[in-house]
């Protein structure tokens, strides 16, 4: 199972959770509630096979096993479909 703590306590706890990985456990840090990175061994990493998952479907994917998981998954389902219906915005000003 994958263990979910705080962006404080990982950065309290770095050393540790480097040599906790590499011994094959996985982490899921969160900012606020909202996860934000997965720590996970370089051999989960390498065994993927295919096209590299990226953005919302590598986090779910980290998500696998936590409490809540399928819930969030669902909410964030029901946002992207709704994101069709949303107006295109302007480019930022960057001059």
């Amino acid at each position: 199972m994958t263990e979910v703590l705080s962006v404080a306590d990982a950065k309290r706890k770095f050393s540790e959770l480097i040599d906790r990985v590499s011994r094959g456990e996985r982490f899921l840090v969160t900012r606020r509630g909202t996860p934000v990175l997965a720590l996970v061994p370089t051999d989960d990493v390498k065994a993927e096979s295919g096209p590299q998952k990226r953005g919302f479907m590598a986090l779910w994917g980290a998500l696998e096993g936590v409490e809540g998981a399928d819930e969030w998954y669902e909410d964030m389902q029901r946002i992207v479909a709704d994101r069709v219906n949303w107006p295109p915005r302007e480019p930022p000003d960057l001059g």
